[in-house]
């Protein structure tokens, strides 16, 4: 008489016990790692958004207030999203009327298209923001304007300098998943 094993049940039982560890513990399985997309490699994605000729683009009489001159660039990750983007901030001595006319005919004319934001969401009709998409699927774009405080400022670690005393502060942004989900604005 030959005694019976039981190694399906057992490596099941094993495997199970395996992987369950590892989730509690913070360890992957090898190949689990592609589930998740980082900001790693992403350096010429980025440069494409910093390409992006609206970035530059601003009314006239709008400055570049001290302390933001640089164009701000690169990948952040929030609970395991991956997202790029590239900013402009500028101080516009005029109202935000002009900033948002300004842009949507800036983002007319490269192509950039008005985000299919969704009725009665509170994004549809204020004057607080303005948000396109450029492309479709894996290469959609999104190109967000919208005004700062002086609470968004100090929330980034930033003081408001003597610029924004005298006109409207904002912020163009370009961005798009790190994965090449499609982008869309979000509220």
């Amino acid at each position: 008489m030959t005694l019976r094993t039981r190694t399906g049940r057992c490596a099941a039982a094993l495997l199970t016990a395996a992987v369950a560890g590892g989730v509690l513990t913070g360890c992957q399985i090898a190949g689990a790692s592609s589930l998740f997309v980082s900001c790693e490699g992403t350096e010429s994605r980025v440069a494409e958004l910093e390409s992006h000729a609206v970035l530059g683009s601003r009314p006239e009489g709008a400055v570049v207030p001290r302390g933001f001159e640089d164009l701000d660039s690169g990948c952040w990750e929030d609970s395991g999203e991956a997202h790029l983007y590239a900013d402009r901030t500028y101080v516009f001595p005029g109202g935000r009327a002009d900033v948002i006319e300004h842009y949507r005919t800036a983002a007319k004319q490269d192509g950039w298209k008005p985000s299919r934001t969704a009725p009665g969401s509170p994004k549809a009709n204020r004057a607080e923001s303005l948000c396109f998409t450029l492309g479709k699927g894996s290469s959609t774009v999104t190109l967000d304007v919208y005004f700062l405080t002086e609470e968004i400022l100090k929330d980034e670690g930033h003081r408001p300098g003597p610029e924004f005393a005298s006109g409207t502060g904002y912020r163009v942004s370009v961005g798009s998943t790190a994965d090449g989900s499609t982008a869309d604005c979000s509220d």
